[in-house]
């Protein structure tokens, strides 16, 4: 990974200066994390909702924007609304998008997944509790999902089949074909899910994870899966092709994973090829947004200082970042590399060319894209003297 160059780019602040990692160049550090929405196509492709709905990022001024979790076969989705890429015509649909966003000169990742113990569960919209009777009457679709053990997330949830020691042993392949689909599909970086309680992250911890075969035990056979998932997914990529790996470095319970658990991972993680780490937090006793650690701003930074520090790998920072100088304070004093926004991303789209303005640079729109930045130009002549840039009405006193 390399900075951008010098000259006028260093003189940018560095949340806003290109950031290269293999062969892959990002205009800026702002990144769009994966979000869910449950809104597919037809056979669980990628349709007009994400079309709309991602590219507005893009022409929002974000570097890398990543889609949502995606299934890699069909027990492991969420529910049956979300997206996947187990099959060609699948990775054929998010084709439109992808070349959208690469006229925009931002990069698209993917971020592959299996839902693991919660599959078959609510939307987000519906809680992303487990299925009630009501979401059943109302034909929500239900199926056994798999998990490292029979335990399920918790009181209430489906119970799960356990994997056999096979199975364990065959799920590289399935996540390899998903990560083949992502590659000739023409997406820019790859993303493994390895949070929040689904399937890898449910291997991880020892709170779900009791098996006693070589996938269970210790750390080392509990990180043993998501390893060798890791190493079929990097085998599929070109080495030119950045691979990140999203984790909960805690979770958030006291005989839980912990960080010295994370940092133990991410060294794992590196030898095998990975270049970021992607540092969330929780979810493995519950709802994927339980975090089930204390929150306040920027509550999950320390998780990516320490594995920036102690594991020596690039990292992403996620979590309560609310402002522009807060995002360029985490990156000038080494915590992390990357800045994920997610939820203020979908309050306010354009909110990188925003921050880009409150870090006193763009302030003629010449980094929007030209069929706004000229109409938003002329806007602020046209506003002098009634109202600020920024839109705020000039009353007389």
């Amino acid at each position: 990974m390399t900075d951008g160059p010098n000259g006028s780019a260093a003189s940018r602040p560095r949340l806003f200066q290109p950031l290269t990692i293999r062969d892959l160049t990002l205009k800026n550090r702002l990144v769009v994390p994966p979000m869910v929405h449950y809104r597919c196509d037809p056979g669980h492709t990628c349709g007009t909702f994400h079309l709309v709905h991602l590219g507005r990022y893009a022409l929002g001024g974000f570097g890398l924007v990543v889609v949502e979790a995606t299934g890699v076969e069909e027990v492991g989705l969420i529910n049956e609304h979300d997206l996947g890429i187990w099959n060609e015509a699948q990775a054929s649909s998010f084709k439109p998008l992808i070349e959208f966003m690469h006229r925009q000169d931002t990069a698209i990742g993917i971020q592959l997944a299996h839902g693991g113990r919660k599959s078959s569960s609510q939307t987000a919209m519906q809680g992303m509790g487990p299925l009630t009777e009501a979401n059943l009457k109302a034909g929500a679709k239900l199926w056994q999902p798999v998990g490292p053990t029979a335990e399920p997330v918790a009181p209430g949830w489906l119970t799960p089949r356990q994997l056999t020691t096979e199975e364990c042993r065959a799920m590289p392949a399935t996540w390899a074909n998903a990560a083949r689909n992502a590659v000739n599909g023409g997406f820019d970086i790859i993303e493994v899910h390895m949070a929040h309680g689904y399937l890898l992250a449910s291997f991880l911890s020892p709170v779900s994870n009791t098996r006693n075969d070589e996938y269970g035990g210790d750390r080392a056979g509990r990180m043993r899966l998501p390893l060798q998932i890791v190493e079929a997914v990097r085998r599929e990529m070109p080495d030119t092709m950045p691979l990140f790996v999203r984790v909960s470095s805690v979770d958030g319970t006291v005989e839980g994973w912990n960080m010295d658990d994370t940092v133990a991972l991410a060294r794992e993680l590196k030898a095998r090829g990975v270049d970021v780490i992607d540092c969330s937090s929780g979810g493995i006793a519950g709802a994927a947004t339980a975090a089930q650690v204390t929150r306040s701003l920027g509550f999950q930074v320390p998780f990516a200082e320490r594995v920036r520090k102690e594991a020596d790998i690039p990292t992403m920072a996620v979590g309560l970042i609310l402002e522009a100088q807060q995002a360029e304070a985490i990156l000038e004093s080494g915590q992390a590399d990357l800045i994920a926004i997610g939820r203020q991303s979908q309050y306010n789209p354009n909110i990188a060319h925003h921050w880009a303005h409150d870090l006193g640079i763009n302030s003629r729109f010449e980094d929007w894209s030209p069929e706004y930045g000229w109409w938003l130009e002329k806007r602020i002549r046209t506003m002098q003297g009634f109202a600020t840039p920024t839109g705020a009405v000039v009353r007389p006193s």
